[in-house]
């Protein structure tokens, strides 16, 4: 079926990929063109973000729309519309918007950023440097990665991809083969030639529930930085672990909770509340609003040998109540 599909098209395989998942997603991405507000010191300019509900909820980056309230959106379509910011977690580097136009829109699917691997394919599209509905096409370089926040927070479970990002490509999606949204694109390293990163798409739909909900997003804090790695297999025989991935604890923070139980960096986080962890984005996940203040249980590899620390998490702060 392959090989039917390439000789009706013409396309090699790689290239259907990359048309295919550029067709499936395109047309839910946008410009987003932030106005040059009177009496305030930031300049209007541009980014990107993609459309994840017909209603008009659109995916973007925190930084894009800091400090304003609406927006203007572009569509591919040439429709033109405005938004209002309906939650911004500058902790992740997201946000929310939501599109006043009230007209069914085009939609982008999350996929699940956890079943991504290293050397898999994946397709940036955004509008860099004012070029619209740019594509470009690279692998996911490495996975698990921290990048950290303009608040100064580590933000965890970080894509790395060599798809070209330029200034622009703000808020727009990574997007996998198969047509899903695995990530929001949201930094480069300047200077560098093939370091890009993005928010993993787990780390935005926990994002996207929390201001739906409450408007903002509140998160339990203990204090610590970590990556997902796998788990050696004879470690996790040795100790009855049945899962693939951990998390490992990169960073403690002096006199956070974690640091206060005695974690230490190194150590690989397996379970939480007596929930398994197999990944820095199931820590994003577990540790929500209902865990701050309440004693929590982890389970802690560390010296080859498994144990038990209770940390009881704090509040951490939004960007609104530290400013």
């Amino acid at each position: 079926m392959r090989e039917n599909a390439t000789e009706e098209t013409g396309l090699d395989p790689y290239s259907e990929a990359v048309v295919g998942a550029v067709d499936a997603v395109g047309p839910a991405v946008v410009r987003v063109e932030v106005p040059t507000e009177p009496g305030r010191r930031r300049r209007g300019g541009t980014g990107s973000g993609v459309i994840i509900s017909p209603d008009g909820l659109v995916l973007t980056n925190s930084h894009v729309v800091e400090g304003v309230m609406s927006v203007r959106l572009a569509l591919s379509d040439g429709r033109r519309m405005e938004a209002r910011v309906v939650g911004d977690d500058a902790h992740t580097d997201l946000a929310l918007l939501r599109a006043t136009d009230g007209s069914t829109l085009p939609t982008a699917r999350l996929g699940d950023s956890k079943k991504l691997r290293r050397g898999q394919l994946v397709i940036a599209i955004g509008n860099p440097l004012g070029f619209e509905s740019t594509v470009t096409a690279g692998v996911v370089s490495a996975l698990g990665r921290t990048l950290r926040a303009r608040t100064g927070m580590l933000i965890d479970d970080v894509i790395q991809t060599d798809a070209a990002l330029n200034p622009g490509n703000s808020g727009g999606p990574l997007v996998s083969a198969r047509g899903e949204v695995v990530g929001i694109n949201t930094a480069v390293i300047a200077g560098a030639q093939g370091i890009c990163f993005a928010v993993a798409s787990n780390t935005a739909s926990y994002v996207v529930s929390e201001i739906v909900r409450h408007g903002r997003v509140r998160r339990a804090f203990i204090g610590i930085a970590a990556q997902t790695v796998p788990l050696p297999r004879r470690l996790g025989l040795a100790l009855g672990l049945d899962q693939p991935f951990a998390a490992a604890v990169t960073e403690v923070a002096p006199e956070g909770p974690a640091a206060r139980a005695g974690l230490k960096p190194g150590s690989l986080l397996v379970a939480l509340g007596g929930e398994r962890v197999t990944g820095s984005d199931d820590l994003v996940r577990l540790l929500s609003a209902g865990r701050i203040g309440a004693s929590v249980s982890l389970s802690v590899v560390a010296d080859g040998r498994l144990r038990e620390i209770v940390v009881v998490p704090a509040e951490r702060e939004s960007l609104r109540e530290a400013s």
